[in-house]
């Protein structure tokens, strides 16, 4: 299977004829947009999010804000990249909305160790699935540092920390990451060493 059969494509409408067509709640536009959009939609909710069910829910309501503010779209950017914007804005939200105290946000600062290596040897749906195993604050810092491109200022802004809790929760992340690679290695090599 290739990635195209993953992935449908929709273009039946320009971005621009789609969103002025979704404006006017023609059904076959939203269609589109959903199954033009969904896909990368998706992607983004699911590396900040718990589990398939919560990435769904985030999905719904990004769905729903981008149907509502689509009339807003001024094509000044590319849809895809505005829909993005939308979506992380909806993470981000349900972030503030179930983020714990900021006091047990604040961490120690530590400098971090940028010889983690074990991250770029995984498939991207392993590591997706040891992002979502990391706590809340540790997972959204991540996300928006390591995959959105963030800085750490920005971040502080985005989730209302300061900088210096972005970096130790970027830090601690990286950390857990890698004690969750490490030991799911070492199973590995026990259930191959018992195997034989």
């Amino acid at each position: 299977m290739n990635k195209t059969d993953i992935i449908p494509t929709y273009n039946s409408f320009s971005d621009k004829d789609l969103v002025k067509a979704c404006v006017k709640e023609k059904r076959q536009a939203q269609q589109e947009l959903y199954l033009r959009f969904s896909y990368m939609m998706k992607g983004v909710c699911l590396r900040y999010s718990n589990n398939e069910a919560e990435a769904e829910d985030l999905l719904q309501d990004s769905f729903i804000k981008a149907f509502d503010k689509l009339k807003t779209f001024k094509h000044q950017g590319e849809l895809g990249g505005w829909l993005r914007k939308l979506t992380l804005n909806t993470v981000l939200e349900n972030y503030r909305k179930n983020k714990i105290s900021s006091s047990s946000l604040s961490l120690v600062d530590e400098k971090i160790d940028d010889s983690f290596t074990a991250i770029h040897n995984l498939e991207l749906e392993d590591l997706l699935l040891k992002i979502q195993q990391l706590p809340l604050g540790f997972r959204t810092v991540f996300n928006l540092y390591a995959i959105e491109g963030y800085n750490h200022k920005e971040i502080g802004v985005l989730l209302k920390i300061s900088n210096g809790t972005s970096k130790s929760q970027y830090s601690r992340a990286k950390k857990l990451l890698q004690k969750l690679i490490e030991e799911e290695k070492t199973i590995e090599l026990n259930n191959l060493k018992h195997a034989k």
